[in-house]
């Protein structure tokens, strides 16, 4: 695998512009995925299911945007996305699955990792911030974990986002010019163009242990970042044999008449300036 990701790409290829998956075809065919993750939303909570979706993969592979994507028409108090930061103290002196664990969904609700445990397979063991003992321990004992979760009747899909090393060093360049984006790098990030081939053997290593059949890894190309949220999603939904729930007929009532109501004058409340109306004719159309 870390051949593959070794592939040579075209500077700027995997940006939102690449050739391929047009515009228009992506935005038709997200929406009408998205409208199936709503549907999948309902069956998990009427059956009370529990779906837990692990999203890894390298720096700027497009694990958050495609978490964005998966969860923005889903109901926060149904879907949640868990994005940890670094461990306290306490939480150091813990099991090491035991601060994931708190974060796993009960019946009827839906848990996406931006990030996992796997930071233990990956970054920390790359970076040196666990033991060669503590990584090798991780590595016995996962298999075991998810198995219980599968055995507990979670569903656990598990997707590895792949990025070539051109793309990702374009990507980075790009998040250091946007000032939007450039909280997104860190000192550690731009370890991973040092460090390529090291979080390539630390990838392949962990695959051999942890890709079983209870709970496979599914490995997204993403230096096409629109194909990749379509493909992950578009696989996630042909998993779980989900059904349309029925839902409750709705109709907007009759406004009733009105009664006197009289609202107090505008003056004696404060409003936000209209800073769209300074932007030009064109910001009020």
């Amino acid at each position: 695998m870390a051949g593959k990701e070794r592939k040579k790409t075209k500077p700027g290829a995997g940006t939102q512009d690449a050739p391929g998956l047009s515009r228009a075809l992506y935005e038709a065919e997200l929406y009408r995925l998205q409208t199936e993750l709503v549907r999948l939303q309902e069956w998990v909570r009427a059956e009370r299911t529990r779906l837990v979706v692990v999203f890894e993969g390298r720096d700027t592979a497009g694990k958050g945007s495609t978490i964005k994507r998966v969860a923005e028409h889903l109901n926060p108090r149904v879907a949640r996305i868990v994005a940890l930061p670094t461990p306290t103290e306490r939480e150091r002196t813990q099991w090491y699955f035991q601060r994931y664990d708190q974060h796993l969904p009960a019946g009827g609700e839906i848990v996406l990792f931006d990030r996992s445990w796997y930071n233990r397979a990956g970054v920390e063991h790359v970076m040196g911030f666990c033991t060669g003992q503590e990584h090798q321990r991780f590595l016995r004992q996962c298999p075991v974990f998810e198995r219980m979760l599968v055995e507990e009747g979670i569903l656990l899909r598990k997707y590895w986002f792949s990025v070539s090393d051109s793309v990702q060093e374009e990507r980075f360049r790009r998040r250091l010019e946007d000032p939007t984006r450039r909280w997104k790098l860190s000192t550690i990030d731009m370890e991973s163009i040092s460090r390529w081939e090291a979080y390539s053997r630390a990838k392949d290593d962990m695959f051999v242990h942890t890709d079983i059949a209870e709970a496979p890894w599914f490995v997204v190309e993403s230096d096409d970042k629109r194909s990749a949220r379509i493909n992950m999603i578009a696989h996630l939904l042909s998993t779980i044999p989900y059904r349309t729930v029925p839902s409750v007929p709705l109709e907007l009532p009759q406004r009733p008449p009105g009664t006197g109501y009289l609202r107090p004058p505008r003056d004696l409340q404060r409003y936000v300036p209209d800073h769209a109306a300074s932007l030009g004719p064109w910001g009020a159309q």
